[in-house]
């Protein structure tokens, strides 16, 4: 699945590994924290940041991931990072491409990577050494093909900015949805941004990407909360779903057989509501989406707090700091998962952020999640109505305090991958039997699910 020059680069770091006297891989406090016995702590990436030390247009704190083949892109607000994951006890930095957007939300295809830009600055900036005028936000279009110079080569302008993507392949393009998260500054017909921006790439002309389409979101809103998604879970295969983690209702759409709809005309099912998440005055909103990989739950979170509070605490109510498992086919409530381990460190900023499903062939649901400073989890939800955390790595609190911790986690190739705000990537193996034998995939946009198990 690599091009030529991906093959030979890494084909070369290999070889120089065995030649030059390196240094002990390294590693961050992941491997001294709090920890479950089944959680192993193996390499670490440094990207150390701040987010609070410093200022919008200097921040490079790191965001999320997407994998390809051996290949690790690790977004940030500063651009991407591209990690060498063929050893997960010492992962090799490759290259930090610059793009100072904020967010850095990114999806990745072969030779192609889509990433976000968040919204609009006061000043220009750059992207790539291009000038990125101020005002303008959207999604930038990378060719990654020479993974130690990527090169943009389109930039969609998008009215309401881009927080985050979901995509996948359809035919001769790609197909990717950009979810804005906020209303603010939001312009061009709909001021609530109360959409999905459909994005067409084409992979033999890149440069020609642009916006299809705009998705209304029919369920939403409920209450007096609006805007778009902030995130989206796509499951293809014999599911054929789309479930967009927006505002008070999560609107959940078929995108081909046996519902209707497609990939680039998404036909609405239903919404998703759930007293007290994302309503006026709860202070949040639905913030992610996925399905098991039969396509049978979806698992939904949100973010009270805007992911700056600390949410996890003792006192706080258990609607706070929980998943919630529903029925796919109807959108019925079947359990909710509640965080054990309190985090009562005032600073220490706290909810079930990113996440993903491990693709067991044993039909077992396993989730993986990151928590901001509660960490990474694993828990078991065969039964949604009694779930069972199986293993966890939680970090102390951040002194001085500054808002970090993971802010995704997700399970690829029987390896757990951790984005530490303020630290760069984390590796960890969980030795639980409970993923025993699960899928190897050739590689992942953790927010989609390219096939279905059933």
């Amino acid at each position: 699945m690599f091009s030529r020059n991906r093959q030979a680069l890494l084909a070369a770091t290999a070889a120089g590994a065995l030649i030059l006297a390196l240094p002990a891989p390294a590693m961050a406090d992941h491997d001294t924290r709090p920890h479950t016995n089944n959680m192993h702590a193996l390499g670490h990436s440094p990207h150390p940041a701040t987010f609070l030390g410093e200022p919008d247009g200097v921040r490079h704190v790191n965001s999320d991931i997407a994998f390809w083949g051996r290949l690790a892109f690790n977004g940030n607000y500063d651009g991407f990072r591209i990690i060498d994951i063929t050893d997960p006890e010492d992962p090799q930095e490759i290259f930090h491409q610059r793009c100072n957007g904020d967010q850095g939300d990114i999806f990745v295809w072969d030779d192609l990577l889509v990433r976000s830009w968040n919204s609009k600055k006061a000043v220009a900036r750059t992207c790539d050494g291009q000038v990125v005028p101020a005002g303008w936000e959207g999604v930038h279009v990378f060719d990654i093909s020479n993974l130690t110079d990527p090169e943009l080569v389109a930039s969609v302008e998008l009215p309401c900015g881009s927080h985050t993507l979901t995509g996948a392949r359809d035919g001769d393009r790609l197909i990717v949805y950009s979810n804005n998260s906020s209303s603010a500054g939001c312009t061009g017909g709909d001021p609530a941004g109360d959409f999905i921006d459909v994005i067409e790439v084409p992979l033999s002309d890149p440069a020609s990407s642009n916006l299809l389409r705009r998705e209304p979101l029919d369920g939403s809103p409920v209450t007096a909360v609006a805007t778009g998604c902030h995130d989206a879970g796509l499951i293809l295969g014999e599911v054929n779903m789309l479930a967009c983690a927006s505002a008070d209702a999560t609107n959940v759409y078929s995108v081909g057989a046996p519902g209707g709809g497609s990939l680039a005309d998404p036909l609405f099912r239903y919404a998703i509501v759930e007293p007290g998440v994302g309503q006026a005055g709860t202070n949040g909103r639905w913030h992610s989406a996925t399905f098991t990989w039969d396509g049978e739950v979806i698992i939904l979170g949100w973010e009270p707090g805007g992911g700056a509070a600390p949410e996890c605490e003792t006192a706080d109510p258990a609607i706070d700091k929980s998943a919630f498992f529903y029925d796919a086919a109807t959108g019925a409530k079947l359990g909710q998962w509640t965080l054990p381990r309190a985090q009562d460190g005032a600073g220490e900023n706290c909810t079930i952020h990113n996440y993903n499903v491990v693709p067991t062939r044993s039909g077992r649901y396993v989730l993986v999640s990151g928590n901001y400073q509660a960490g990474t989890w694993v828990t078991e939800f065969t039964d949604p109505a009694n779930p069972v955390t199986l293993g966890w790595s939680d970090p102390p609190a951040i002194s001085p305090p500054d808002l970090g911790g993971a802010w995704s986690s997700y399970w690829y190739n029987n390896f757990i991958y951790e984005s530490s705000i303020t630290e760069g990537l984390n590796l960890f193996r969980f030795s639980g039997n409970e993923t025993d034998g699960a899928l190897r995939l050739d590689h992942l946009n953790p927010q989609t699910q390219e096939t279905s198990l059933g």
